[in-house]
């Protein structure tokens, strides 16, 4: 029996945050609530925003959890950790996270609107690498990107989703992985 992800397109709305803030690079409208699904979790479960930028200021009700935290470079945009995305993540206490959503720069290019500088480009296969480290078998990691990364060995490749917001934009790819037990060969797309 041969393995295929999930893949589906999503056609969202531009983004919209609360109180009319402006921020470039925040998520699609109707983007949070549906990644969330992809990645099992429940808008209770903690999930870890990675390069998170203003997620807390996402409107919609199943979008940003209570007991969801945010891991960004810029002070500006507030993080719950203020830290640099290429360091190993934090643990939630001393728990595993729920999830992980990253949501990075797209590009060394990208990374200078974000008032980080190309040189804190974070490659977007560490990102996944770094978020496997805090989280448990069974759970998984979301990454919205250009480029789909390169699954760890101990993953399964659950799906990618084309995102779209409007016409003469450039297409993401949501990309979501499952952390399962170490092997010798990761779960993609096999005969």
């Amino acid at each position: 029996m041969s393995y295929r992800p999930i893949t589906d397109t999503w056609v969202l709305a531009r983004a919209k945050l609360k109180g009319g803030v402006k921020y470039y690079g925040a998520y699609p409208g109707g983007f949070l609530e549906r990644a969330r699904a992809l990645l099992g979790v429940t808008i209770n479960d903690p999930v870890l925003h990675i390069c998170s930028g203003m997620v807390k200021l996402y409107p919609y009700v199943r979008g940003f959890g209570p007991n969801d935290k945010t891991l960004d470079l810029d002070p500006a945009c507030a993080p719950d950790f203020l830290q640099d995305a290429r360091r190993p993540f934090p643990l939630n206490g001393t728990k595993p996270w729920h999830g992980i959503l990253i949501d990075p720069p797209y590009s060394e290019a990208d990374a200078t609107k974000y008032n980080v500088g190309g040189e804190a480009y974070p490659q977007p296969t560490l990102l996944v690498k770094n978020a496997f480290d805090v989280i448990e078998v069974g759970n998984r990691v979301g990454i919205l990107h250009y480029l789909p990364p390169s699954p760890p060995k101990n993953s399964v490749f659950v799906a990618v989703v084309t995102v779209m917001v409007g016409f003469n934009n450039r297409l993401r790819a949501y990309s979501v992985f499952e952390k399962i037990e170490a092997r010798e060969k990761n779960l993609w797309i096999q005969p």
